[in-house]
């Protein structure tokens, strides 16, 4: 099984930090259109996936998960931008 974090963005610019197992692509759609997808990100439809990091366990994800959601949003940016960046951070 794969593991993922993932970044977000939402229809208002805001940026949405997530995790999974399984199909990111399925995850991204139950984002979009389904109540299985964050309340955060329901009132904020359409959402593009912006970023995305492959991980070995769920634990790690949800790690890296909190890593991320602890920088600010110019760090965010920055992670968008240039991905190798993400070893740095």
């Amino acid at each position: 099984m794969k593991y993922y974090v993932y970044i977000l963005e939402c229809a208002d610019g805001t940026l949405y930090t997530g995790s999974t197992q399984g199909s990111l692509e399925d995850r991204v759609h139950k984002h979009n259109h389904t109540k299985a997808g964050a309340k955060y990100t329901r009132a904020r439809r359409p959402v593009v996936l912006r970023y995305s990091e492959e991980c070995d366990s769920f634990a790690t994800a949800r790690a890296r998960e909190a890593e991320i959601k602890r920088l600010k949003k110019p760090a965010k940016l920055a992670l968008l931008k240039a991905p190798f960046l993400r070893k740095m951070i």
